[in-house]
C-alpha cells in the first residue's frame, strides 16, 4: 500500500505538468497523447510517471501522466525503473515533464561472476554438457508454474461480492459498464462517472500498485451491517484486464453533487441545508463507529475508524443528505482479531489531530474514533464558513487552517500551529451572532478539543445538531420543501438551551 510520508518537503521539485500518453485511449475514451496538468489535493505532492513493456528488446509505451503523492517518487529527478524484470516497467519522478525520458537500471545485488580460466578444460566440458539440460529443466518448471497460475483471458471479470449477504445487484459481469468521465483524482487512483445499464455509478480505479488499498476498502464495504443511508452504497469490485495491464475497480453509487469540499467551493448553504448535511454526516460516522449486534441475515458489525475523515471523502446527495466514502485507510475493530496495520500517522495532514501530529497516540479503538471526531470538527467548520444564515457576505471557501498555514503546509507547519500553539480555525463574529450557528460553533469546539478524551462522540454530535435544528428552524410540514427555499425566516431569540451532555463523549 502506498502511504503518506511526513518528512519535510523543503526543497521538493514542483510538478505541475507531465507528458501524457495512453495506449488504451480508444477503449478508455481519452486523448492518446499530450500534456496533463497535475491537479491533486493541495497538501499532497504530485509526480510524473511512465510505464512500458520490453518485448525482446522492443519498447512499447503503455501510459504516461501525473502520479499522486507516493514516497517512492520523492526527490527523483529522473524516471528510472529499478525492478529486475517486471511484466510492466514503472518509474516516477518529480519535476515538470520529467517523464519525457525513462530508463531501466535494476539494482545490482550479486557479485560479478568471472568465467573460468581457459586452462580448466574439464570444467568447460561439464558446463557445456549440463547447460542444455538445466535450460530444459527450467523451461519445464516455468511451464508448470504458468499452468497452475494461469490468468483468465482479457475481458473476463472476477466478481467479488459480499458472501455473507445477497448481492445488492445482479452480477456485474452481466452488465455492460461504460466509463464516461473522470470526476476526481485521489491518493490511490481516480474516480470515473460510468453508465451501468440505466444507472449512473461511480467507478474508483486503482492501479495494481495500490492493490492493498483496494482490498482494504472492499473488505470494509463488504463487512456485515455496512448498509446504511449515510454510508456510500457499495455495488461490487472487479479486476479488469489481463495480468499485464490489470486495473482494480470499485463500483459504488454515484452522486452528481460530488464531494462536500467541491460542493462548498461552488455553493453557499442555507441554515436548513447546513443542519441536514451536518446531522446526516454525524449519523453516518456514528453508525460507522458503533458495534452493531447480529441482525437477521447478517453477522455483527464491528466498530470502524475511518482515519481519513475530511470534506473530500463525504458526498452530498441530491436531497442534501451526506454519505461517507473512501475507506482505503479504515480499520475494523473486531473482538479477538488484531485490527491489522494501525500506523498512527496516516490520513491527510491538514485534518490530523494533535496527538497524531506529534506521534503520541495509543493504538486502542477509542483513540482512533476520537481522531475521527477531531476531523469532524474541522468539516463542520467548513460548513459553517459557507452558511448564508449569518449576516453579511459569505466568504470564499477555504480549507481548515488555510489562513494560518496556506495551501501546502508541511508536517512541521501543522505541528507548530495545532500542537504547540493549540490554534484552531477562527469563528467570525457574525457567526456567533446567529443563535443556531453559535450553538454549532460550541459543538465544533468540543469536537476538536486538544484533550482527546474530552471530545464528543459522533452520536452526541448527531443529537446536538438535531436539537439545534429543531430549536432554530422555522416550523415546516415538509423538510424537503424547506431545502428548496434559499432563504430562511428570522428565528426568535432562545437562551439557556440545554444541549445533550458532554458525558456522551467516547
Amino acid at each position: 500500500m502506498v502511504k503518506d510520508t511526513f518528512s519535510s518537503i523543503h526543497g521538493e521539485a514542483d510538478t505541475r505538468e507531465c507528458l501524457y500518453y495512453n495506449v488504451n485511449f480508444e477503449i478508455e475514451k481519452t486523448n492518446q497523447s499530450g500534456v496533463e496538468r497535475c491537479e491533486g489535493e493541495t497538501d499532497k505532492r504530485s509526480h510524473c510517471y511512465a510505464s512500458w513493456r520490453n518485448t525482446s528488446g522492443s519498447i512499447e509505451l503503455v501510459k504516461k501522466g501525473c502520479w499522486l503523492d507516493d514516497f517512492n517518487c520523492y526527490d527523483r529527478q529522473e524516471c528510472v525503473a529499478t525492478e529486475e524484470s517486471p511484466q510492466v516497467f514503472f518509474c516516477c519522478c518529480e519535476g515538470n515533464f520529467c517523464n519525457e525520458r525513462f530508463t531501466h537500471l535494476p539494482d545490482a545485488t550479486g557479485p560479478l561472476i568471472k568465467g573460468p580460466p581457459p586452462s580448466v578444460g574439464v570444467l568447460n566440458v561439464l558446463v557445456y554438457c549440463l547447460l542444455p539440460v538445466t535450460i530444459l529443466f527450467l523451461a519445464l518448471l516455468t511451464a508448470v508454474w504458468m499452468y497452475r497460475h494461469r490468468k483468465p483471458p482479457y475481458g473476463h471479470v472476477d466478481i467479488i461480492e459480499d458472501p455473507g449477504a445477497p448481492p445488492s445487484s445482479p452480477l456485474l459481469g452481466l452488465k455492460p459498464l461504460q466509463l464516461l468521465e473522470v470526476k476526481a483524482r485521489g491518493r490511490f487512483g481516480c474516480v470515473w462517472k460510468a453508465q451501468m445499464m440505466n444507472e449512473c455509478v461511480a467507478v474508483k480505479i486503482f492501479p495494481v500498485q495500490n492493490k492493498d488499498s483496494w482490498e482494504n476498502e472492499r473488505a470494509v464495504f463488504t463487512t456485515s451491517g455496512m448498509r446504511h443511508d449515510n454510508i456510500l452504497r457499495y455495488i461490487g469490485a472487479e479486476r479488469r484486464g489481463s495480468h499485464l495491464e490489470a486495473e482494480l475497480w470499485l463500483i459504488t453509487e454515484f452522486h452528481e453533487r460530488g464531494s462536500l469540499a467541491d460542493f462548498l467551493k461552488g455553493n453557499a448553504v442555507s441554515w436548513v441545508e447546513l443542519c441536514h448535511i451536518a446531522e446526516s454526516m454525524a449519523c453516518g460516522l456514528s453508525y460507522l463507529h458503533e458495534d452493531i449486534p447480529p441482525r437477521k441475515g447478517e453477522g455483527p458489525k464491528p466498530a470502524i475508524a475511518h482515519r481519513d475523515f475530511k470534506s473530500k471523502n463525504i458526498l452530498v446527495r441530491s436531497d442534501f443528505m451526506a454519505v461517507i466514502g473512501d475507506f482505503g485507510l479504515a480499520v475494523r475493530f473486531e473482538p479477538g482479531i488484531p485490527p491489522g496495520e494501525t500506523h498512527g500517522q496516516v490520513g491527510t495532514r491538514r485534518y490530523m489531530a494533535p496527538e497524531v501530529l506529534e506521534g503520541a497516540i495509543n493504538f486502542q479503538r477509542d483513540a482512533f474514533l476520537r481522531i475521527d471526531m477531531y476531523a469532524m470538527g474541522l468539516v463542520l467548520w467548513e460548513l459553517v464558513s459557507r452558511c448564508k444564515a449569518a449576516d453579511g457576505p459569505v466568504d470564499e471557501y477555504m480549507l481548515p487552517f488555510e489562513e494560518e498555514v496556506g495551501q501546502h503546509p508541511s508536517l512541521e507547519d501543522l505541528q507548530d500551529v495545532v500542537v504547540h500553539k493549540k490554534m484552531r480555525p477562527l469563528f467570525k463574529d457574525t457567526w456567533l451572532k446567529h443563535n443556531g450557528l453559535a450553538q454549532v460553533c460550541e459543538t465544533i469546539e468540543e469536537c476538536w478539543d486538544h484533550d482527546a478524551e474530552a471530545r464528543l462522540s459522533a452520536g452526541c454530535v448527531e443529537e446536538r445538531i438535531s436539537q439545534i435544528r429543531r430549536l432554530f428552524t422555522p416550523p415546516t410540514s415538509d423538510l424537503h420543501h424547506a431545502l428548496l427555499v434559499s432563504t430562511v425566516a428570522p428565528v426568535s431569540m432562545v437562551t439557556n438551551v440545554d444541549l445533550p451532555p458532554k458525558e456522551s463523549s467516547i
